[in-house]
């Protein structure tokens, strides 16, 4: 979870690089920043089993044809796996039950937190809320230091 409007390129593409290597897939909300960059460095990872998921949000307007549209940019170029949501809000309306957040969070095993604003922060109280393992990244020298956390926290979730 992060900035869906800045990258932090060596911090995303070293991530989703990881992520992919050690098997996982990727779950982001889609859009732009980091949420791409990440996408960006998992999808280009060659020795991947897993697939970059993108949870969309989008709005259905019943007067409109088509009537279904996702959010303007969405999903980024990198996303395999889009789930289409219905659901429009973000940012400082991130915990709003109109918030694709909840299922970004209720859908992630463990929580991986970059550099944001305010729909970062409202992502982050939702997986408190939930009961969800957390982690924060902000620099590169915390990565292998962070996976073991990872792989610990993924253990214990499966016994």
């Amino acid at each position: 979870m992060g900035s869906g409007t800045t990258d932090v390129p060596a911090l995303t593409s070293a991530l989703g690089k990881r992520i992919a290597a050690d098997g996982y897939h990727l779950l982001t909300g889609a859009g732009a920043g980091v949420m791409a960059g990440v996408s960006r460095g998992f999808f280009e990872c060659k020795k991947r089993l897993g697939l970059v998921i993108g949870i969309v949000p989008g709005s259905i307007d019943l007067e409109r044809s088509p009537r279904y549209q996702p959010k303007t940019g969405y999903p980024n170029q990198w996303v395999e796996l889009p789930i289409y949501t219905h659901l429009p809000l973000s940012g400082v309306q991130g915990q709003d039950t109109l918030s694709r957040n909840h299922v970004n969070i209720l859908s992630s095993d463990v929580i991986v937190v970059l550099p944001g604003g305010p729909g970062t922060a409202s992502e982050l109280e939702l997986a408190r809320r939930y009961g969800k393992t957390v982690f924060e990244l902000n620099d590169l020298t915390q990565l292998d230091s962070l996976f073991a956390r990872i792989h610990g926290a993924l253990d214990a979730l499966r016994k």
